[in-house]
């Protein structure tokens, strides 16, 4: 019996140092299949972090490009004058509305505006502008849907890639013969390790999500509302020439 316990101990004693219970070593220790679910959460978790990175970035520089815009919008100069300065290179969507409108209200005025012409003249300047705004929301929610995908995903291929480490290191139990805590724990802990990274992640991927969601629907709403003002000058303009 003193025997059979010693080399017990020992067997055990080198199951532990064989395995090495490191991040590193859960990776090289698990199953080809394990490894694969693994390097793939790598790869979606460090893309996921450069869309955040840049998505932090440009919905800051967004706002910061629409708040000089409208300082130069409601400045109270010309509105034609600084179509000419924007006009062909528009930096930002707030810009590129403006654009889109003003160079509508133009083509109609260098053909002249007559009667029937004005009834639907506003109609096409707010039609360009929303096209317009769509097009550009579309950039600005550019890889969205896979910080969407992400978030959503990454912890079941987490969960099969613990499921599957999980049933090889029961089927090395089984034909070992052995089961102590030493040589259970490190083929559960690789297994395990699995479902913390798609947790890792899903999680910056789903609140990130959120946020920029939730950014974005406010600067769509903003371009919306600008869009409308513009419209009602426009509006005020073909009153006073209808007049005229």
């Amino acid at each position: 019996m003193d025997a059979l316990q010693t080399a017990q101990l020992a067997g055990n004693a080198a199951a532990t140092t064989a395995h090495e219970i490191t991040i590193l070593g859960l990776f090289w220790q698990a199953d080809a299949v394990v490894k694969i679910v693994m390097m793939m959460l790598v790869v979606a978790s460090v893309w996921c972090w450069a869309i955040i990175i840049e998505k932090l970035m440009r919905i800051r520089r967004l706002n910061a490009q629409a708040d000089s815009f409208e300082e130069a919008f409601w400045s109270g100069g010309s509105l034609d004058a600084l179509y000419d300065r924007i006009g062909q290179t528009p930096a930002d969507p707030m810009a590129a509305t403006f654009a889109a409108g003003m160079r509508e209200w133009r083509h109609a005025a260098d053909r002249g505006i007559g009667g029937t012409m004005k009834s639907s003249l506003q109609q096409r300047v707010e039609r360009v502008m929303a096209v317009t705004i769509g097009r550009e929301m579309a950039r600005a929610e550019r890889y969205m849907t896979f910080l969407a995908s992400v978030g959503s995903t990454a912890p079941f291929i987490g969960l099969f890639g613990t499921v599957w480490g999980i049933m090889n290191s029961f089927t090395s139990i089984a034909g070992s013969g052995n089961t102590s805590l030493a040589v259970v724990a490190p083929g559960i802990a690789e297994a395990l390790f699995a479902t913390a990274m798609g947790l890792l992640a899903a999680i910056p991927a789903v609140l990130s999500y959120n946020k920029f969601s939730t950014d974005l629907g406010r600067y769509a709403d903003r371009l919306d509302t600008f869009s409308g003002e513009f419209s009602a000058i426009l509006s005020r303009h073909l009153e006073e020439r209808g007049a005229a």
